[in-house]
């Protein structure tokens, strides 16, 4: 048995919590450098440019929450289906899928991309963009557009490293274009004040960084997984596999950039009728904020989803379900230390991480404070929800997993969204109390389905 075999099949032999330190660690590491460049990123924007341009970014967030989808779709889809086949030592395929969805990942981002530029000022405008962050909105995204493909590859891609077993250089892959992209940000905004253009140009030159080191490991002979050029026509029977697989992860992405139309639109209105002036702008402003503190504590529960993972789905494919509900029970502690952390944190610090982005706009901070300690109020719960959740993708039941992130961003989020507002005089802070309610429902929802598919699974 060569190295690079032994490097995959000992998912299934080695100790779980010794295979999930090891996957989940440089996942983690580098999904919160990833996470701390968009918190600095947001902070010198609004330290420099304003609250205005803050806002502008945050409004484009639905558009970047495409093109995250788009990378999901095929980067997730196709790794889970190589993880599998992997574990059914099915190498042959594996390579088949590895290089149908390097396609897809190419070709679909360049598509909207041209639809993007097209239609741009009019998307804009209908997802909320007032007439003051509009200009800094399109500066923004009209240039994130022009690396939509390198996103996509440096993405979806590294993804195929964990499964060819090299956690480690799919963590590098993410802290090489991260570190970039604070040192750039930081020259671009807060030396030559280029605002929310330096922020764009400084984020497309880091993916294409990433993307350049993805590429140079499977094309150099690193991996095990070889895509070889013969296998890059379209193949329909692959690629209806990978987007039934990769629909969860595709679905709830799209969901959340639908949330945040939504939201934005529910924002400017309902914060319009603050008695402060701009509330409406103010309010998506807090907002955007309040979502870069969000994704600091996620990006490292989404980093043990990427390292259980294969190992999930290795053993599947083995039919070594012991260590798949092992590797489950471990996941979901690990998260859910994380969740609680952020919680602490955030309650008692709500006010001092406001101030990091404005520390000068009294009614700024005033807002944030109060709406990041009621937006984050069931946060220790939510590890469970996302880790569970992504247990029905690794193990490819698509469906399932797709019922339960739409649970909490759209079947249960929107509704709350334009009921609670209604409810007495609740307005803007109805819409804020929609994410903690729609957190609790879910779960709930959640804990019934994973009871029942480890009960299904102990059958086995």
């Amino acid at each position: 048995m060569d190295n690079q075999t032994a490097r995959t099949n000992r998912l299934g032999e080695e100790r779980i919590g010794k295979l999930l330190k090891e996957f989940s660690i440089p996942a983690i590491t580098g999904m919160m450098i990833n996470a701390l460049y968009y918190v600095v990123d947001s902070v010198l924007i609004g330290q420099f440019a304003g609250t205005d341009a803050l806002a502008g970014v945050a409004i484009t967030f639905p558009f970047f929450g495409v093109m995250m989808a788009v990378a999901m779709l095929f980067g997730i889809g196709s790794t889970s289906l190589i993880s599998i086949h992997l574990g059914q030592h099915k190498r042959e395929d594996a390579e088949h899928i590895a290089a149908q969805g390097m396609l897809l990942l190419i070709a679909v981002p360049l598509l909207i991309s041209v639809v993007g530029y097209i239609f741009l000022d009019p998307l804009l405008l209908h997802i909320g963009a007032t007439p003051s962050i509009l200009p800094h909105a399109r500066d923004y995204l009209s240039i994130l557009l022009l690396g939509s493909v390198l996103q996509s590859i440096s993405m979806g891609m590294n993804n195929y490293i964990r499964a060819d077993g090299n956690p480690k250089v799919a963590m590098q892959t993410m802290i090489i274009g991260a570190v970039m992209n604070a040192i750039l940000g930081v020259l671009f905004i807060g030396v030559f004040r280029w605002g929310t253009k330096g922020a764009a140009v400084a984020t497309v030159i880091a993916w294409g960084i990433s993307a350049a080191w993805v590429l140079h490991y499977f094309f150099s002979g690193q991996s095990e997984l070889k895509i070889h050029a013969k296998r890059l026509m379209p193949n329909k029977h692959w690629i209806l596999k990978i987007v039934a697989i990769g629909s969860a992860p595709f679905a709830l992405q799209i969901a959340i950039s639908i949330v945040t139309v939504i939201l934005n639109n529910s924002l400017i209105y309902y914060g319009g009728l603050l008695p402060i002036q701009k509330g409406g702008e103010l309010a998506v402003s807090v907002m955007g904020a309040v979502s870069r503190f969000s994704m600091l504590i996620m990006m490292p529960i989404f980093g043990i989803n990427q390292g259980a993972q294969p190992i999930i789905g290795y053993n599947y494919g083995a039919q070594k379900f012991d260590r798949v509900r092992k590797t489950l029970k471990l996941a979901i502690i690990a998260a859910s230390i994380i969740a609680i952390g952020g919680f602490i944190i955030v309650t008692i610090f709500a006010k001092q991480l406001m101030m990091a982005f404005n520390k000068d706009d009294v009614e700024f901070i005033k807002l944030g404070t109060n709406v990041l300690r009621i937006y984050m109020l069931l946060l220790p719960i939510v590890g469970f929800q996302i880790v569970s959740s992504n247990y029905f993708q690794a193990i490819g039941k698509p469906m399932k997993a797709m019922v339960l992130s739409l649970s909490r961003q759209i079947l249960i989020f929107i509704p709350l969204v334009f009921i609670l507002p209604n409810i007495g005089n609740w307005g803007l802070y109805g819409v804020i109390w929609a994410g903690p309610l729609s957190d609790l429902l879910a779960t709930v929802l959640t804990g019934i389905m994973i009871f029942v598919e480890m009960k299904n699974l102990s059958k086995k």
